[in-house]
């Protein structure tokens, strides 16, 4: 047969191709290379970051919230002493007497930067919605790891002038996510232990961040003295933005002790 030639030699010595691998040069990383694949990782990250806290982490929040502020809920019908219906003549003198009967409403003393004094229920947000309340409206203390926070100073749920409350619309459970969805006579019920203060949704307001008329005794009516009951609900807009405030306001219509049982108006219905 005749000579093989070196590139056969190659193929047919395996010493021979070992030396051939190791004499081509490698690639060598490049700093460029190297800066662009930390982008991309650092990227990726951030998208992996975004995406938990506007909708992973919201989802998780949200259920913690709801449960956190069922649990209080239950702890206080516990506590309660059982509801013993009293015997009467008639179903007419029970109407009479109901008819008739003034239901004291207790106003609660102010409670201290985080404190947890209540539980806000909305049915137009779904019959589990259960947020608690809590004194203060930073973000650190109140309304990241608790939901609805009090502003110090104004007055408490069933108190003569403007009761006013803040939460995150994004983030952190969003509580106040479809305060827009409102609509007039919707039900806003503030539960607390001694029982639940009914408030009456009536219309929405966008106002820039400084208009803080809408805290006033009397909302958007600076100086002027409170003669009713008013529930007051901000949160940010547009979506994502700090540029304005939306407002919810409200009015109140009753408070119902405990021992008298659940209003009405939680179970109204309105789930949608």
């Amino acid at each position: 047969m005749g000579e093989q030639t070196s590139a056969e030699q190659q193929q047919a010595d395996p010493a021979v191709r070992d030396r051939s691998r190791r004499r081509r040069p490698r690639r060598r990383a490049s700093v460029t290379g190297v800066i662009g694949e930390l982008l991309i990782t650092a990227g990726i990250i951030a998208m992996l970051y975004v995406a938990w806290q506007l909708w992973i982490g919201d989802f998780i929040y949200g259920a913690q919230r709801n449960a956190a502020g069922a649990e209080l809920s239950e702890q206080w019908a516990q506590q309660a002493p059982p509801i013993i219906p009293e015997p009467s003549a008639s179903p007419e003198d029970d109407a009479e007497e109901d008819a008739t009967e003034d239901v004291e409403i207790p106003v609660l003393p102010e409670p201290a930067d985080t404190e947890i004094f209540g539980v806000m229920h909305i049915p137009r947000f779904g019959d589990d919605y259960a947020v608690e309340m809590a004194g203060g409206t930073s973000r650190a203390g109140t309304l990241d790891p608790i939901g609805i926070g009090h502003y110090p100073g104004s007055p408490m749920p069933g108190e003569t002038g403007n009761f006013a409350v803040a939460a995150h619309r994004t983030t952190y459970g969003k509580p106040f996510n479809r305060i827009a969805d409102l609509q007039v006579g919707d039900a806003i019920v503030v539960e607390v232990e001694e029982g639940w203060y009914t408030y009456r949704f009536r219309t929405l307001e966008y106002v820039t961040p400084t208009e803080v008329d809408v805290l006033a005794a009397v909302p958007q009516v600076p100086n002027a003295e409170a003669n009713g009951k008013y529930i007051t609900m901000t949160s940010c807009s547009p979506m994502y933005s700090l540029a304005e405030r939306i407002v919810a306001y409200g009015v109140f219509e009753s408070f119902t002790p405990r021992d008298a049982g659940e209003p009405a108006a939680l179970t109204e219905g309105v789930s949608a």
